[in-house]
């Protein structure tokens, strides 16, 4: 057995009782054990089956060895872990509202062992040994008790011993009654205080500042749908002064060169469309430049899941950029003896958020929603989640005839006034297939 509240200190002062099911021609119910053993402050109760049995026992088997001191031999036995849990409160062995006992009165018993049957189950409990007149019978009662009738028969004739359970299992009973009131009596207090409306508004307001710890800052006292994300809060000036370099190759990319790119599938769909369309004017074309090479850095990065390298995205990503990566879109976790960066489901939808953001200000404050969903590997219901907690407008465009699937895409549009902020309404029901 196994105490599920501590250790036990001096195991022979215990006296266990086992309950085993009478129905033995079940092939589940004949396997049923209830353990119950008692201490001088709580009685504790163990079993086999139900909701709250052990998993180590289906995992594994266990065995038990006596060994023969005098022929040095050891016999093995099949064994069984019990859970041994405290009686607290009115908790119920079998039946509804009541405890199935057995009261034995084993007067002048001529076995060494009583056994007597109770609501289904047989009770095991050892006799006692005594002298007896000829022919005195063995007298077996089986009682069933309430547990209120079992309080006052141990207040009545109980031991010092079962007194002292008593006493101990109810100072630790609170009753459910009690609870009920005190928790209903808050309810009501906290509702006529505050409001009905007051308090959906407050838990709409919580799952709101839930989903927005990972979304990009929003200024929602805007002028301009240019200023609601900054690209200051995406880029820091010297992290888009370090992003010169490697973007050049993009800045200087030519026609033929985008169609080799497209081939090899270099670059995300989104970066090798955009890339068709620079601009003519130097100093915009290294911006847009600039903006590509960090989205399609970031939408790889998010492919990865465990960050094993010091520097996952290559020798040519800028330290700065790197250690932005791992700082901000990436958790620790613990795993064999090391720490190890993750990219979790939590950190991929806020590098999707960025990522839309970015994208928002490449195109316009307009953005293909469905072609980033495909290049990120998210279902369609993950991204307009997403687009709809930046507050952007989602509707239906035609999708690019270049790109596979062409279908009804969704676009995405940042402009003001923003709409409503809500939570996500949780999971959407599946279909039933046919």
């Amino acid at each position: 057995v196994r105490f599920a509240n501590g250790k036990l200190r001096h195991p022979d002062s215990l006296r266990f009782t086992v309950y085993r099911n009478r129905d033995s021609a079940h092939p589940r119910k004949r396997h049923r054990r209830i353990l119950v053993s008692e201490t001088e402050r709580l009685c504790y109760v163990g079993h086999n089956f139900g909701s709250e049995v052990m998993k180590c026992n289906s995992l594994c088997r266990y065995f038990v060895g006596v060994l023969d001191k005098n022929s040095g031999q050891m016999e093995v036995y099949n064994a069984e872990i019990f859970n041994m849990q405290p009686l607290l409160s009115e908790q119920i062995l079998q039946g509804e509202g009541k405890v199935e006992s057995c009261v034995m009165f084993c007067c002048d018993c001529l076995a060494d062992r009583g056994r007597c049957l109770s609501g289904g189950w047989e009770v095991w409990c050892p006799g006692r040994l005594t002298s007896a007149g000829p022919g005195f019978p063995l007298w077996c009662f089986n009682v069933c008790f309430s547990l209120v009738q079992m309080d006052l028969c141990i207040e009545a004739f109980g031991t010092s011993k079962q007194k002292r359970a008593l006493s101990s299992r109810r100072m630790n009973t609170v009753g459910s009654d009690i609870v009920s009131t005190a928790v209903t009596k808050a309810a009501a207090n906290v509702i006529d205080t505050k409001g009905v409306t007051a308090l959906m508004q407050d838990m709409a307001q919580d799952d709101v500042q839930n989903i927005s710890a990972f979304l990009p800052p929003c200024h929602e006292d805007a002028d301009r749908p240019e200023d609601i994300y900054k690209f200051e809060d995406i880029l820091s000036s010297a992290e888009y002064e370090a992003l010169r370099v490697p973007a050049a190759t993009l800045a200087n990319v030519t026609v033929e060169e985008i169609a080799k790119r497209a081939e090899e599938r270099s670059h995300c769909s989104f970066v090798l469309e955009e890339l068709k369309f620079l601009p003519t004017d130097e100093r915009s074309r290294d911006h847009k430049a600039r903006c590509l090479w960090f989205l399609d850095t970031l939408i790889r990065f998010s492919h990865l899941k465990v960050i094993k390298k010091k520097h996952p995205m290559g020798p040519e990503c800028p330290h700065i950029i790197s250690r932005k990566l791992m700082k901000n879109f990436t958790s620790l976790t613990y795993n064999n003896g090391s720490i190890q960066n993750l990219i979790s489901a939590s950190m991929k939808a806020k590098i999707t958020a960025y990522v839309i953001v970015l994208a928002l200000h490449i195109n316009s404050f307009q953005t293909d929603l469905t072609v980033l969903q495909n290049d990120m590997k998210l279902p369609e219901s993950r991204i307009l989640d997403i687009a709809k907690a930046l507050r952007l407008k989602v509707s239906k465009a035609k999708g690019v005839p270049d790109l596979e699937n062409d279908q009804n895409h969704k676009l995405g549009t940042l402009s003001l006034p923003l709409p409503t902020q809500k939570a996500p309404e949780g999971q959407r029901k599946r279909r039933k297939m046919n």
